[in-house]
């Protein structure tokens, strides 16, 4: 997936096509429906121009006109300011920062453990577990609302939907009790922007 049709103005999106966080932001960009060119990057090959646009030389890293943007959340948020429709987190500043509570719990509980099992580290098996533990956890939520705490699809299910689908590659699998979690998880599957959103290597982690 090298680009999104659209008619708006064309982004860069320097990404892994791996990288839940880079897909994070690509789920964003299918459900705004921005057109956008795909560098993808990989450890052997980093282009220059994005260590001269992020000083970490990292992914993924947004560039718009004379704008260039590093990290997920970052982007994201600008995303849905810049391309307001359709909203992606609440407008009222309450629930704004609940979200925002909730985006950084995911990165730090949920993401901090699959970069863990991804990388194979010493505690990948501990990790794993922790990961299973910590989605079971919130089963109960998907009980009552489509997406998660709300009836609207927002940035925090485009955060939680690449953990769930990379879930057979980290060796997790969900059991019967995790049913309303597996049902919400085929409702974000099934969505276009996610469909379009998919790269050929993420497409194959589910073959």
């Amino acid at each position: 997936m090298a680009q999104v049709t659209n008619r708006r103005l064309a982004m860069t999106l320097f990404s892994s096509d791996t990288c839940p966080r880079c897909h994070t932001v690509r789920i964003v960009l299918a459900e705004k429906g921005i057109n956008f060119d795909m560098q993808v990057v990989t450890d052997d090959n980093k282009p220059e121009d994005l260590l001269d646009l992020s000083p970490y030389g990292e992914v993924p890293t947004l560039v718009d006109r004379d704008l260039a943007l590093y990290h997920h959340q970052v982007i994201v948020e600008y995303l849905d300011e810049r391309f307001p429709h359709p909203p992606l987190m609440p407008v009222d500043p309450v629930s704004r920062g609940r979200n925002r509570l909730m985006l950084y719990r995911i990165e730090r509980d949920w993401y901090t453990l699959a970069d863990k099992i991804a990388n194979n580290s010493a505690d990948a098996d501990s990790a794993r577990n922790d990961l299973r533990d910590g989605l079971l956890s919130v089963v109960p939520i998907f009980d009552s609302k489509p997406f998660f705490l709300s009836d609207e699809f927002s940035l925090i299910d485009c955060a939680i939907a690449p953990i769930l689908w990379r879930l057979p590659v980290y060796g997790i699998q969900l059991p019967g009790a995790a049913k309303p979690l597996i049902n919400y998880a085929d409702r974000i599957f099934d969505r276009a922007s996610f469909r379009e959103s998919l790269t050929e290597a993420e497409k194959e982690m589910r073959v």
